[in-house]
């Protein structure tokens, strides 16, 4: 079980030398990745001219550009809600990047009430995301949007 506390005392920390969002979000990606186990891609997807681009991750190569609305990522940036996606296969619409992924989750990024970005986590396993990952992510991005400097 993942210890989100743990984790968001580490972002704290690794906060302390720059608060600037390109460097946080590369270490709170690979912070992500070190600490979750069964992964296969984890990092985030910055809001530019009203659609997602790639920004800092660990994984394997990625979508550069995903339309709001589409796929699960773009769900969670329209309806500015996370999604807890057990099994993508499911998902009307998903986007297969890669096509490992059986499950991912996605939490919106707010600056002055705006999502500006959002995390993205994908596993190879299905239903590897519940209820507590939920939680604790969305606790993780909510000192995230304290700490960034965008």
């Amino acid at each position: 079980m993942t210890n989100y506390k743990i984790m968001i005392a580490q972002l704290e920390a690794l906060s302390e030398s720059s608060k600037n969002y390109i460097p946080l979000l590369s270490n709170a990606s690979a912070l992500i990745n070190e600490s979750m186990k069964d992964l296969n891609w984890a990092g985030f997807y910055l809001v530019k001219d009203g659609a997602l681009l790639l920004g800092p991750f660990q994984g394997k190569t990625a979508c550069v550009n995903i339309a709001k609305g589409k796929g699960v990522c773009g769900t969670a940036f329209e309806k500015d809600e996370t999604q807890l996606v057990r099994n993508v296969h499911e998902f009307p619409g998903h986007i297969a990047c890669d096509s490992a992924s059986n499950s991912e989750i996605v939490v919106p990024i707010h600056q002055n009430g705006e999502v500006v970005a959002v995390l993205d986590i994908d596993s190879p396993l299905l239903q590897r995301f519940d209820e507590t990952d939920k939680e604790g992510l969305e606790a993780f991005v909510k000192k995230l949007e304290e700490l960034i400097e965008w």
